[in-house]
């Protein structure tokens, strides 16, 4: 039985297989061929089923604020950072650059919004909403926001056609470099600072060296802006200058062939802390030139800096520091223990001014003093505002009478205003004069003692 169906089979077979040759060439082969084909798309692209298909990655780093970037500055939502770069000069200060959609008046409404909400000192703001720069301060920081509207030429299809750049440029709190007048571009420091120096000393000024400091200053100094110096500072301000205590780098100007030094006091500048030390140390070394037990002493680069800010390398150094030992300055020195920070191009603030300024007047132990005790002497509206560091020096204040630095500086008020920064003109008159209303020196007898 088995035998009988072996030639069955193979029969079967046979016509099979004729049928397939048969029709190779045939439509129905080659239906059949296309069926079981592999999928063309498979074959020109082998990655994995289901995965995406590789797409170009760009390199380009992403551009990110730094880390010490303060978080109190508002930052626009609709913003996006381009660029981050570091001023050409000896002022720390960040450059950050931003671009916007959005159009300017938008935006400068905004920033007005965010200084009058968030309590920021406003020094300067735009004329109108269009373009225009903020100049803020809060606190020790302070700001500046340049709106500038642009034109896009060449913009996408349903696109806005203009565009707006912002400028925020800020002095950050904790100094990333401790190399002065640092060129980021070239890498060279500024010849024209003498390391042991109250400051930049400039080409062509003459100078003279302060009896047992080894510290320059200018012999005498002539500004031509005085006449913006309201009048009844005048004369103190040009006492300085000849006293060489306002040392001030000249900028060069050109005028046709010639090369003129136009030597600007600009008194309506905001004057920094750094400037107000070498000035406060110059001008109390100047009045009492001939007793040495009044004259601060200043520090030698030997000496292990206070503040993480200022090292032995800052021209500013032998002042900032010798205040700091002096403990005319609140520092770890006098016992406080987070003032590790000088902030050397932060704005001075009047109660700063009073606090390093006072104790040089009264030469004694400043009184205990509260809120209360300064509210009744004085009668300020925000006596709450003052930095409870500040109150035993205006108290004392107070006591000398019409010598008194409030008094001469910022005439009769009912408001103090103690975190507004002090003009250039304001630190000067201050420093024209040391001492109690009894017996100090002024201007024109530190002249006439030069004379002799």
């Amino acid at each position: 039985m088995v035998l009988f169906k072996r030639p069955v089979i193979f029969l079967s077979m046979a016509v099979l297989l004729s049928s397939l040759t048969a029709c190779t060439n045939g439509s129905a082969a080659k239906n059949l061929e296309q069926s079981l084909a592999a999928d063309p798309l498979l074959q020109s692209n082998p990655a994995v089923l289901g995965a995406t298909k590789n797409q170009e990655i760009s390199t380009a780093p992403k551009i990110q604020l730094p880390a010490e970037f303060p978080q109190e500055i508002p930052i626009y939502p609709n913003a996006k950072l381009e660029e981050i770069k570091r001023a050409n000069n000896s002022d720390n200060k960040i450059l950050t650059r931003w671009q916007s959609s959005d159009p300017s008046n938008i935006i400068a409404s905004f920033y007005r919004s965010q200084f009058q909400s968030n309590k920021w000192q406003v020094l300067q703001q735009p004329k109108d909403d269009v373009e225009g720069a903020f100049e803020v301060q809060r606190n020790d920081l302070l700001l500046k926001v340049a709106i500038n509207p642009k034109t896009v030429t060449k913009s996408a299809p349903n696109q806005p056609q203009t565009a707006t750049e912002l400028l925020i440029e800020y002095t950050p709190n904790t100094v990333a470099t401790n190399q002065p007048n640092l060129n980021t571009n070239s890498g060279t420091v500024s010849p024209s600072v003498d390391p042991q120096s109250l400051g930049p000393v400039s080409p062509g000024v003459n100078v003279l060296k302060q009896p047992n400091s080894g510290v320059e200053i200018s012999e005498s100094q002539e500004f031509n802006d005085l006449n913006k110096v309201p009048p009844e500072w005048r004369k103190q301000i040009e006492n300085l200058a000849k006293l060489g205590v306002l040392s001030i780098e000249s900028q060069p100007i050109n005028n046709n062939s010639t090369n003129v030094r136009n030597n600007q006091f600009e008194p309506d500048k905001i004057i920094t802390r750094r400037e107000y030390a070498r000035w406060l140390v110059a001008a109390n070394n100047v009045m009492y030139a001939n007793n040495p037990a009044k004259k601060i002493r200043l520090a030698s680069a030997s000496i292990n800096p206070t503040f993480r800010d200022v090292l032995p390398k800052d021209p500013d150094f032998p002042a900032i520091q010798g205040l700091a030992e002096a403990g005319l300055i609140p520092s770890s020195l006098s016992g406080d223990a987070t003032a590790v920070l000088f902030r050397p191009d932060a704005p001075l603030t009047r109660e700063q001014l009073l606090m390093w300024k006072v104790p040089l007047d009264t030469r004694q132990a400043l009184p205990a003093a509260n809120l209360e005790a300064v509210k009744q002497t004085w009668g300020f509206q925000d006596t709450e505002k003052i930095d409870p560091k500040a109150l035993r020096a205006i108290l004392a204040d107070f006591q000398n009478a019409e010598q008194s630095n409030i008094r001469r500086v910022f005439g009769y008020t009912t408001l103090f205003q103690p975190k507004k920064a002090v003009t250039r003109a304001e630190a000067g008159t201050a420093l024209s004069y040391f001492g109690l209303q009894s017996e100090g020196m002024s201007t024109i007898e530190a002249l006439k003692l030069k004379g002799e």
